[in-house]
This record gives C-alpha cells, structure tokens and sequence, in this order.
C-alpha cells in the first residue's frame, strides 16, 4: 500500500513578515488564522500529518500560538531551516543571512517525509478544491521511471491584490495538462479583469490575460524531489557564489523545470476555480476577513472552525 501523502508548510518566514507570531493577524469570527483554514481544508481532503517548517528561533512561539493547538486535530511535526544546512563541503558567504529559497526550505523536511507530500506557503488561502486534487492524484500516482508530480494551478485573475503588486509563477502547459514551462514574474498588477507586469520597475509593461494559469506554491511532489534537490544543491550554490552571494535563492519552480526538461519528471497542473486570499499588504487584510466571513455564511467552513471537535 502506497504511502499517505503529508503536507508541508513553508513557515519559517512568518517570524520576519509578521514581527513576531503573537501579532499574527486572526482573519476568522473566532481568531483563526489563515493557516487554521488550510489545515481545515486539508484534514478534510485526507491529509492526517502536517511538518510545519520553521526556524528554530520561532520554535517556541509558533508552538505555542499554533502547533500545539492544531495538534489537537492534525499529526503535527516539525523540521527546521537553516541556512547552513548544507552538503559537505559546502559554507555560508560571509554576510549572508537570507534564506536559501523555497527548494531549500522543502529540504528541511527531508529528515521526516518518506514520501508523497504536498507543499503549500503559510500565509495562503487557497480554497478546499486544491488540497483534494492533489491529495487525489498523489494517492493515484506513485512515482516510476519518470518522477509523477502535480501543481495546482489558479487563474490568474483570482489571485492579484487591489494593493499593489504580487510575485506568480506563470505558468505554461501543454496539450495534454501538463506544465511545459513556468516563469516567475515578481511584478504582476490587477488591471480590470486581467493583469499585467513589469520588469523595469513600472517604465515597460506587458498584459496577461486573467484566465493566465498560475502557481500559488501548492505543489504536490514525491520523495524523489527531495533527492534531487539535495543533489543539485552544490551546483546552485556554486552557481550563486559567483553571481549573487549574499541574495541568490534556490527556487522550488527551478528544480522542477529542470527535471521537466530532463524528462525525469512531468507535472500534471489540475486548475482550481477556488479564489486565494493573503495578506499581501496590510490593507488586503479587511478583503480576507470579509471573505472568510462570506465563505463561513455559506456553509463552507463552521462559524467556529474548531469549536466542539
């Protein structure tokens, strides 16, 4: 019997975004947190084991405001990023305090996931259809000769903020659903019904249809991404030392386009309808309340989410 796919939460920002876990914005009629409403939606799906990946000096505090209290409802476990977590041989540049990315960020969970896993950011909404597509197809495809993965995409249009600008992985796919190509545009504006970005800092910019497919960082991967990342690891850092030491970062999209095009891996993108939500800037916060109250009115979630279970 194949493995249970688990989730991964890339959490070890939060600390820095949010000056501290205690002032975590609640965006439910209860005080819940966007990550209560993911873990809500992927318990549902058929996820039982969630690793929450963070960094040592939130421990205490994310423990205390979220860990021990989900783990009432979730398997909950830990795994921590480091930025000298490293192969050997390999060192920190001297100045260097940023992470290394979101691919290095999954490895930290290497030490607990022994197979399927999906991965989603912290701070998201994305909506229950996501995590049941991928659980779905996790638990229908185990990995063979070529890597099976899976992406849940999103319409563009459904993920952009009034508020300013937002960075989306733009995705390709090809004839049969699966991604030939994704692209991060770190500069993507809300213009009507569609979008548009820049990449000379708002001088130039370029239109992109609302119904444009996107990656919102909800992944759904094998044991074998974890392989190949750590192996590929001394090259990006090679790489990185060279041109861009102290801010170069080792992107989750990267490795998995360069297994695509190595036709060790393809990624079946299943679209969601669902529309995400996120704090982007302080003034989306009002939106995503409103929303998760609108979402709540309809049955979606229970008015107090975790109340009586």
């Amino acid at each position: 019997m194949a493995e249970k796919p688990v989730l991964v939460v890339m959490a070890a920002g939060m600390g820095s975004r949010y000056g501290g876990l205690k002032q975590i914005d609640p965006v439910g009629p209860n005080g819940e947190l966007i990550i209560d409403y993911s873990i809500y939606d992927a318990r549902r799906a058929g996820f039982e084991t969630v690793v929450f990946v963070i960094s040592r000096r939130i421990e205490e505090t994310f423990r205390a405001a979220i860990g021990d209290r989900l783990s009432r409802f979730i398997n909950v476990r830990y795994a921590f990023q480091d930025l000298n977590d490293l192969p050997e041989g390999c060192s920190v540049p001297e100045g260097r305090t940023k992470p290394w990315g979101t691919a290095h960020a999954v490895l930290a969970a290497r030490h607990v996931v022994d197979g399927p896993f999906a991965v989603i950011n912290a701070d998201d909404y994305y909506g229950p259809e996501g995590y049941q597509l991928i659980y779905d197809y996790l638990t229908d495809h185990p990995d063979g000769d070529v890597y099976e993965y899976v992406m849940a995409g999103y319409l563009l249009k459904n993920t952009v903020t009034e508020h300013g600008t937002v960075a989306r992985g733009v995705c390709r796919v090809d004839s049969g659903g699966y991604l030939a190509s994704v692209t991060e545009r770190t500069k993507i504006a809300k213009d009507g019904d569609n979008a548009r970005y820049t990449e000379d800092g708002g001088e130039t910019w370029t239109p992109l249809s609302g119904d444009t497919v996107v990656s919102m960082n909800l992944w759904g991967l094998g044991k074998s991404f974890l392989d190949e990342s750590w192996s590929r690891l001394p090259g990006f850092l090679e790489r990185t030392l060279r041109e861009n030491p102290e801010k170069g970062e080792y992107y989750l999209p990267t490795v998995i386009s360069q297994l695509i095009s190595e036709g060790k891996a393809r990624v079946k993108v299943l679209t969601s309808a669902d529309k995400w939500y996120g704090v982007t800037y302080k003034e989306d916060k009002p939106s995503v309340v409103a929303a998760i109250a609108a979402l709540t009115a309809r049955g979606l979630y229970p008015a107090d989410l975790w109340g009586g279970r």
